[in-house]
C-alpha cells in the first residue's frame, strides 16, 4: 500500500497485522486513526487477505476462523456504503458458523449517521443467510438508528431465537422487548413455521409459548383477536402437525369464547377437511361444541361431514358419526341435507364404519323416493357383506352390479423383463464422455459402469495414446491430475478412477488388492468391495502391461446377469487371439453367468482350463452354499431390546475358498447373521456382482431388513426388490427376507417389500404358504406387529392381488389366532382377508381358530372382523354352486 507517511503507513499495517491473528478487539482503536481515503486503501488489503483465505479451501480452517472475525469487522468499518457493509459482513466465505462480534462492530461503527445505520440494519435483515445470525447486531442496530424494526422472517426467527433463549423467563422478556407489538404478529406470517415456538412445550415451563402470549393478551400487550386470527391463519396454511402444534397451543392457551370460536366457524370446517389428524380433531371437537349448542347450520354440518367422512382416519369417521347421529335425534328435519352425506361413508375402506352408517341411515330414513335413490346408488360401495341390508333398506337399486358377479380376474405386474444392456462405446470420445460422468456421480447404474469400464479396456487396448488425449481434458478437475493435490492427498483411488488413472499414467501406487482382502469383516458390503476393487487393479495393471481386449465378465443384462452361451462365445475369441484370462475377471464373470447346464457341452468343447472351470459351475460347483435358520434370544441394548428374531447362518463355499482369487475368499467364508452392518455401498452394484444366488444376497441382507423392523431403521429394504428381480432360485432366504420386510417400521420400507412380494408372484415364484409360516413364526416372536404386517398386505391386495394376499393371510391366521402374537392389529389383518375372500370368491376351508375368534362376547374389531371372514368363506366351502351370485 501506498500511505502518504511512515506513521500512517504504520497504523494501516498494524490494522492488517491485527486481522491476520486475529486480534479483533484491536480493529476499533486502530480504524479511528485512518481517514476515509487510508481506509480505503486499507480494504484494498483486505480484500487480498480474504482471497487469499478463500483460495485455501478447506486446508485452511484454523487460519480462516481465526481471522474471519475480524476480517468481517476491519472490513464493515472501511466500507463507506451500507450495501457493501451489509454485503462484506453478510458473505458466507468469512463467516461459516462464527457470530458477528457485536460490541466491536459497533465501536467500529460508531462514526456513522443513524440513517446509515438503520440502512445497513435493514440491508442485514434481508440477508436470508445470516440474519438469523445477525439478529443481535441488528437489533443493536436498529436502536441505535431509531428506525423500525425489519420484519423479515430471518429476523422474526432471530428474535424468537434471542427472546426464547435468554435466562430471563419468557413472559417477562417479551414484555422487556421493545419490539414485542412488532413482531408477535409476524409469527404467523413466515413462510415457515417459527422454529422456536415448539422447541419448550411443557406448559410449566418459564420459556413456554403459548402461556406467555397468553399472558401479553390478556394484559392487552397485544391484540388477542392478532393472535387469533394469526394462529387459525396459520393452521390453514397447513404443514406437518409437529410444525402446526405450537399454534393450535397457542389458540388453546387463549381460552376463546364461544363467540369467538362461531366467528371462525369456516375455518374449522376447511382443517376437519385438509388439516393434520390432530388439528383436524381439535377443529372437529370445536364444531361439535358449536352443534351441540344450536349455533351450526344442516347445511354447515353436511359440508364438514363429506370432507371428514372421506378421510382414512378412523377415528375422526367414528366421531362425526356420532356427531351425525346426534344432530339426526336433536333435529330429524336435517335428515334430507345429513342422510345423503351419510353415503361418504359407504365406501370407507373399513366395513365396521360401513355398518355404523348403514344403521345410522335405517334409523333415520325416510320415504323421499329421490333420497333413497341416492342413497342406493352410494350403497354399491359397499362391502359384500352389507349389500343385503342395503337392498332391504333401499331395494333393489343397491344390490350389486353386474360387472362385480363376473369372474375374478387377479391382477399382478408384469414379470420384469431381461434388459440387455446397451453397447459398449464405439469411440474413444464417447468413452470418455461416459467415464467422466461415471467418475464424478454421486450413484451411477450398473448399465453405466459396466459400459464404461469395458469401454476404456477395449480402447485402451486398440489405442491408449488416442484415449488418452480424449479423457484429459474430460477428467481436468480430477485431484489426482492435479500434482499439487495428489501429492497432499495421497493413496489408492476408488471406482473407475483407478482405471482411468492408468490409462493417463497418473495412478497413486495404492494397495494391492491381497493386501485390501486380507482384512476380515463380518459385513457382505467390505466383501463385496473387496471383490470389486481388486477387479479394477487389475484391468488398471493390465492396461500399463498387457492390455486385455475386452472384459468376459460385463453382463450381457441390467440386472448383472452374464448369458452362459455369450461367455463361451468371449473365452472363444481370447482363445482365438491367445490371450489369458485375467483370473480376478473371469472369477466375477463366473458369479454373473446364469446356471444353464445346457450350456456345459459347449464350454467343454472350448478344451481350456476356463472352459471346464465354466462347465463345473454350470453344475454342482456352482451351487448355493448351504443356508442354515436359527432363531436369535432378545438382546438387550441402548435403548431397550432387540425382541428374539430369526437369522441366517451360511455356510463355506469351498470351491471359492480353492479355486478362486484371494479377493473372493470373504465372500467365501462361512458368515453368520450379524447385526445391521455398513450399509454405504450401492446396492444395485452389490447385486449385480452376483445376481444368481438371491439366497445367499438375501441371508446376508437379513438382518438389515430386521433392524427395519425391530428398531427404528430406515432405507434397509432398498435392495429388497432388486433380489427378487435377480436370478437363482427363489428359496427360504428370500421368502424369510420379504416376510421381516412386511413388518418394517417405516412405510416406503414396507412399500418396497409388498414389491418384492409382487414380483415374485408375477413371476410365479412365491410359496405363499411358506411366506405365510415365516410371517407366524416372526408374529410369535415379536420381529413383526400385526398392524404393520395388516398395512403391508392391504396395500397388496389393492393392487388388485386378492387372491395372492389371502393365499398369503390363510397361512398366517392360524398362528395369529392360535399363537402367542400380540393380538393388536388382529382384527385389520382379518378385515384385509375379509375383504381378500369377499373380492376374489376364494374357495378355502376356515383357518383354524376362525370360529372360535368369531363366537367370543362382544363386539370388538377382532369378533366383528372374523365373523365377517366366515360368513364370506361358508358359500366358498360349499362348493361352486354355492359361490358368488
Amino acid at each position: 500500500m501506498n500511505l502518504t507517511s511512515a506513521p500512517e503507513q504504520a497504523y494501516a499495517d498494524g490494522a492488517l497485522e491485527a486481522v491476520r491473528k486475529g486480534r479483533t478487539a484491536e480493529l476499533p482503536g486502530r480504524l479511528k486513526l485512518l481517514d476515509p481515503a487510508q481506509r480505503r486503501e486499507l480494504l484494498v488489503g483486505l480484500k487480498e487477505l480474504r482471497g487469499e483465505l478463500r483460495a485455501q479451501g478447506w486446508d485452511g480452517w484454523q487460519q480462516r476462523d481465526l481471522m474471519s472475525p475480524a476480517l468481517v469487522v476491519a472490513g464493515a468499518g472501511c466500507h463507506t456504503g451500507a450495501a457493501a457493509a451489509a454485503a462484506w459482513i453478510g458473505a458466507r466465505d468469512m463467516r461459516r458458523w462464527q457470530q458477528v462480534p457485536v460490541g466491536v462492530m459497533l465501536d467500529v461503527l460508531a462514526d456513522r449517521d443513524a440513517q446509515w445505520l438503520g440502512d445497513l440494519a435493514h440491508r442485514l435483515a434481508a440477508r436470508a443467510s445470516t440474519v438469523e445470525q445477525d439478529y443481535p447486531l441488528i437489533s443493536e442496530l436498529v436502536r441505535l438508528a431509531g428506525c423500525p424494526m425489519p420484519t423479515t422472517d430471518g429476523c422474526v426467527e432471530g428474535w424468537a431465537a434471542a427472546v426464547g433463549t435468554s435466562r430471563t423467563p419468557l413472559a417477562l422478556a417479551l414484555r422487556r422487548d421493545p419490539h414485542v407489538s412488532t413482531l408477535v404478529p409476524c409469527l404467523f406470517e413466515t413462510a415457515e413455521p417459527v422454529r422456536f415456538l415448539g422447541w419448550r412445550c411443557d406448559p410449566d415451563d418459564p420459556h413456554h409459548w403459548p402461556a406467555a402470549l397468553a399472558g401479553l393478551a390478556a394484559d392487552g400487550i397485544v391484540d388477542r383477536t392478532v393472535l387469533l386470527d394469526g394462529c387459525t391463519a396459520r393452521l390453514l396454511r397447513g404443514g406437518k402437525y409437529n410444525q402446526l402444534k405450537p399454534y393450535q397451543a397457542i389458540w388453546q392457551a387463549l381460552r376463546p369464547t364461544e363467540e369467538e370460536e362461531r366467528e371462525r366457524a369456516a375455518d374449522w370446517i376447511a382443517l376437519t377437511a385438509d388439516a393434520p389428524s390432530p388439528v383436524a380433531g381439535y377443529a372437529q371437537q370445536i364444531l361439535a361444541r358449536l352443534a351441540a349448542a344450536g349455533h351450526l347450520t344442516p347445511g354447515l354440518l353436511a359440508e364438514m361431514s363429506a370432507a371428514v367422512l372421506f378421510r382414512p382416519e378412523k377415528k375422526l369417521v367414528r366421531a362425526q358419526l356420532v356427531l351425525i347421529g346426534k344432530e339426526l335425534r336433536r333435529d330429524p328435519a336435517a335428515a334430507p341435507e345429513l342422510l345423503p352425506v351419510l353415503g361418504e361413508a359407504f365406501g370407507h375402506p373399513d366395513t365396521d364404519i360401513q355398518e355404523r352408517a348403514l344403521k345410522l341411515t335405517g334409523v333415520h330414513l325416510t320415504d323421499d323416493p329421490a333420497l333413497r335413490a341416492e342413497l342406493a346408488e352410494q350403497a354399491l360401495s359397499l362391502s359384500p357383506a352389507h349389500r343385503a341390508r342395503a337392498v332391504e333398506l333401499l331395494g333393489q337399486d343397491a344390490a350389486a352390479p353386474a360387472e362385480e358377479t363376473a369372474p375374478y380376474r387377479e391382477i399382478l405386474p408384469p414379470p420384469p423383463a431381461a434388459v440387455p444392456l446397451a453397447p459398449v462405446p464405439g469411440t474413444v470420445e464417447e468413452t470418455a464422455e461416459l467415464v467422466a460422468a461415471v467418475v464424478n456421480s454421486r450413484t451411477t447404474s450398473v448399465e453405466e459402469f459396466e459400459r464404461a469400464l469395458d469401454g476404456l479396456v477395449r480402447h485402451a487396448h486398440r489405442d491408449r495414446a488416442a484415449l488418452a488425449e480424449a479423457l484429459r481434458p474430460a477428467l481436468a478437475d480430477q485431484w489426482w491430475l492435479d500434482p499439487g493435490r495428489s501429492r497432499r492427498y495421497g493413496g489408492d483411488l476408488a471406482g473407475l478412477a483407478h482405471v482411468a488413472a492408468a490409462v493417463l499414467d497418473a495412478h497413486p501406487t495404492g494397495e494391492e488388492p491381497e493386501a485390501l482382502a486380507s482384512w476380515r469383516s463380518d459385513c457382505h458390503h467390505t466383501a463385496f468391495t473387496v471383490a470389486r476393487h481388486a477387479r479394477l487393479v487389475e484391468a488398471a495393471r493390465h492396461i500399463t502391461t498387457r492390455p486385455l481386449p475386452f472384459l468376459l465378465a460385463t453382463p450381457t443384462g441390467q440386472t448383472g446377469t452374464l448369458e452362459p452361451g455369450v461367455l463361451v462365445e468371449r473365452l472363444a475369441e481370447y482363445r482365438g487371439l491367445g490371450e489369458q484370462p485375467a483370473p480376478v475377471d473371469f472369477a466375477q464373470a463366473l458369479l454373473r453367468v446364469r446356471r444353464d447346464p445346457a450350456a456345459a457341452p459347449a464350454a467343454v468343447d472350448l478344451g481350456t482350463p476356463e472352459g471346464d472351470r465354466l462347465a463345473a459351475w454350470l453344475g454342482e460347483a456352482g451351487e448355493p452354499a448351504a443356508i442354515t435358520r436359527r432363531t436369535a434370544s432378545a438382546v438387550p441394548y441402548a435403548y431397550g431390546e432387540t425382541p428374539a428374531h430369526l437369522v441366517l447362518d451360511t455356510a463355506e463355499r469351498t470351491i471359492l475358498l480353492r479355486e478362486f482369487p484371494a479377493a473372493f475368499r470373504e465372500l467365501a467364508q462361512a458368515r453368520k447373521a450379524t447385526d445391521r452392518c455398513w450399509d454405504g455401498a450401492d446396492d444395485a452394484l452389490l447385486i449385480a456382482a452376483w445376481p444368481e444366488d438371491r439366497e445367499t444376497l438375501a441371508a446376508w441382507w437379513l438382518p438389515e431388513v430386521t433392524a427395519c423392523a425391530v428398531h427404528e431403521g430406515r432405507g434397509g429394504l432398498a435392495a429388497l426388490p432388486g433380489l427378487a428381480a435377480a436370478g437363482g432360485p427363489a428359496g427360504p432366504a428370500l421368502h424369510l427376507a420379504v416376510a421381516t420386510g412386511l413388518g418394517a417400521r417405516h412405510p416406503e420400507d414396507r412399500l418396497r417389500a409388498v414389491d418384492a412380494l409382487l414380483t415374485l408372484a408375477a413371476r410365479e415364484e412365491l410359496d405363499a404358504g411358506r411366506l405365510g409360516s415365516d410371517l407366524g413364526e416372526l408374529l410369535n416372536l415379536g420381529t413383526v406387529k400385526p398392524n404393520r404386517l395388516a398395512d403391508s398386505l392391504r396395500t397388496a391386495a389393492a393392487t388388485g392381488a386378492c387372491a395372492t394376499t389371502w393365499a398369503v393371510l390363510a397361512a398366517v391366521l392360524p398362528v395369529l389366532l392360535t399363537g402367542t402374537a400380540d393380538p393388536r392389529g388382529a382384527g385389520d389383518l382379518l378385515a384385509t382377508a375379509a375383504d381378500c375372500v369377499e373380492q376374489s370368491g376364494a374357495a378355502s376351508p376356515e383357518p383354524v381358530g376362525l370360529a372360535e375368534a368369531a363366537s367370543r362376547p362382544g363386539r370388538s374389531r377382532l369378533v366383528t372382523q372374523a365373523s365377517r371372514l366366515r360368513d364370506a368363506l361358508r358359500p366358498y366351502a360349499q362348493g361352486p354352486a354355492a359361490g358368488r351370485q
